[in-house]
């Protein structure tokens, strides 16, 4: 049985939300997100709270059942507050730059790295080590600051490279004579 999948989602202050089906609207400050509700999940929308349940008992349907709750929470959460990722670029010479809409990296290589934002995406870069990426989506979020991650990853020796805020590098020993 899902723990999470039981508690009813509240909408929060600012924010409407409406069930077609299968498919869960949210519009709030921030913008609107859709979200298409597996069809072994059943969901409804009474006194202000959605409610998730699973259509049978099978394995199948419980599994998707917490999940489609933890989608619904994160739309919601999403139009309202958005989301927010930071990177910290670690190196000598490393930097970011923003060039227009585009996000400019030196990162060790022979020519400077482009990154194209997404739509729904703000980039910005407060320090020259420092980027942050914000978004309604989660997941997009999440995958534009993995997809920047991967131009140069923390590199275990020296640490050198672009990680999460707060991510902790676990550091190897260097040759011994």
């Amino acid at each position: 049985m899902s723990r999470i999948g039981k508690k009813p989602v509240q909408l929060p202050q600012g924010v409407t939300a409406s069930v077609d089906g299968q498919t869960v609207t949210a519009k709030g400050p921030k913008g609107e997100l859709k979200f298409v509700v597996n069809n072994e999940v059943l969901v409804t929308m009474e006194n202000g709270e959605i409610a998730v349940q699973p259509r049978d008992q099978s394995k199948d349907a419980r599994s998707k059942w917490g999940m489609s709750r933890t989608q619904i929470v994160n739309i919601l959460t999403g139009v309202k507050d958005g989301f927010e990722k930071k990177l910290e670029i670690t190196g000598v010479g490393y930097r970011a730059a923003l060039q227009g809409k585009n996000l400019q990296l030196a990162l060790g290589f022979s020519h400077d790295v482009v990154y194209q934002t997404p739509e729904g995406i703000t980039i910005t870069v407060p320090k020259p080590t420092e980027i942050v990426v914000n978004g309604i989506n989660k997941q997009q979020v999440g995958q534009v600051a993995a997809e920047i991650r991967e131009y140069r990853g923390p590199e275990p020796y020296k640490g050198k490279g672009v990680r999460y805020a707060g991510e902790k590098i676990v550091r190897k020993e260097g040759k011994k004579k």
